[in-house]
């Protein structure tokens, strides 16, 4: 008993002066890489919350902007976009670009709401073997800087490659309201 004891002991205090030691550096120089490392964790982690959190019940509806008329938006309310370098149902946007521009998943038949057309709802398979949303033949995609319903913030923007637009109920874009978009 005494030794299990002894070994519990030892063990936390190499654990505590590892976690000590490692709270400085040797040359006395603050490291600018923690704090960008973990925001962009952040976001990761943030970006897949929101890909799943639509996953089981997608839903494609349109919802009525002040200064974009009647837009696409999903059963929250955040405003769905298509990029315009998908040539077709199949997504372009992976890695990086899927982080900022989150895809709209489903493991089920999408729905429609509104005036959303359901004769222009469909899927597609999506690189990491994904169901993604499409509408008018239109992968769907969300944006990172929409902090809430009603957001239009990715609109116009060029990222990526390209250019993000919101959708109508028949599935074309929409490019009144553009924004400034620094691209990547």
């Amino acid at each position: 008993m005494r030794r299990i004891r002894l070994a519990v002991v030892g063990a936390a205090a190499i654990a505590m002066i590892t976690t000590v030691s490692g709270c400085s550096d040797s040359d006395g120089d603050s490291s600018a890489s923690t704090p960008s490392t973990e925001a962009s964790a952040k976001a990761s982690a943030k970006a897949s919350k929101v890909a799943q959190a639509a996953g089981d019940k997608a839903t494609v509806k349109t919802a009525s902007s002040d200064k974009l008329g009647t837009i696409l938006v999903d059963e929250k309310g955040r405003t769905l976009y298509l990029f315009e370098k998908d040539k077709s149902t199949t997504s372009t946007c992976d890695g990086a670009c899927a982080k900022a521009w989150p895809p709209l998943l489903t493991s089920g038949t999408p729905k429609t709401g509104g005036s959303a057309k359901s004769k222009l709802i469909d899927t597609s398979k999506r690189s990491d073997g994904k169901t993604q949303v499409t509408y008018d033949g239109h992968p769907l995609y969300r944006f990172q800087g929409d902090s809430k319903a009603g957001d239009t913030n990715g609109q116009g923007l060029n990222q990526f490659g390209a250019k993000w637009f919101v959708l109508d109920a028949d599935g074309k874009e929409v490019e009144k309201g553009g924004a400034a978009g620094s691209g990547y």
